[in-house]
């Protein structure tokens, strides 16, 4: 193992970490009129009615699918009895539909802020970013599909579960269990722990909003009494 390595998948995990939750506190105390998700719909519906349900439905599915599939302990499927084969291909399946529907969304997205004259004059260098740099990570998930077809034992799976796990139990063995991982993965893990960087930097922020959102489902009703 060598020192890029350990710092790409031992080190630079918690620096992403420290910098998305630093820096989304520090923006929303600095800059709340900039906490937004920076709609455009009123410059231009077109392919946004489609496009956004389909790219948001997917990427929660995503990323609640990655947390439980990773985050959950090895030891909680064995006793369920499920098999790491049998849970390597829930996760393909699962994460070839959520994947695909996110794809389609953000494509149409994609296409829409670029074809657009209206919309692209109001489209930043963080926009673009964000949006190319998703559908990069993207590609690297699905791509990964094929190459976990390779071994179906489920074992490529078990070490990235380990990986995660010992990232968030602050282990410093984590990056050992991915050291002879294929380069999709490698990629893949890269990517996406850099979203964590940039998410306080854009538009992106808006999702703590959607979280701080359910909230409200606990709050008392208001009382409105007439004079």
């Amino acid at each position: 193992m060598n020192y890029l390595h350990q710092f790409l998948f031992g080190i630079y995990p918690y620096l992403a970490l420290a910098i998305f939750f630093l820096g989304s506190l520090i923006r929303f105390d600095r800059e709340q009129y900039s906490w937004k998700s920076e709609s455009s719909q009123t410059l231009n519906t077109g392919m946004l009615r489609l496009g956004s349900p389909l790219f948001h439905v997917g990427v929660l599915g995503l990323f609640f699918g990655h947390a439980a599939g990773l985050l959950t302990p090895v030891w909680v499927w064995d006793t369920l009895g499920v098999t790491h084969g049998a849970k390597q291909l829930v996760a393909m399946v699962a994460g070839g539909v959520m994947g695909t529907l996110c794809l389609v969304g953000l494509l149409m997205l994609l296409a829409r802020r670029f074809s657009n004259d209206r919309v692209r004059a109001r489209t930043t260098f963080k926009d673009k970013l964000v949006l190319l740099w998703l559908l990069a990570t993207l590609l690297l998930g699905l791509s990964s599909i094929f190459a976990s077809a390779g071994h179906m034992d489920g074992h490529m799976m078990v070490l990235l579960m380990s990986w995660a796990q010992h990232i968030v139990t602050f282990r410093g063995d984590a990056a050992a269990f991915i050291v002879d991982a294929p380069l999709v993965f490698k990629l893949h893990l890269f990517m996406g722990m850099s979203l964590f960087v940039i998410f306080p930097f854009t538009r992106l922020v808006h999702v703590w909003s959607g979280f701080g959102a359910l909230g409200y489902l606990g709050r008392a009703y208001q009382l409105v009494r007439s004079r």
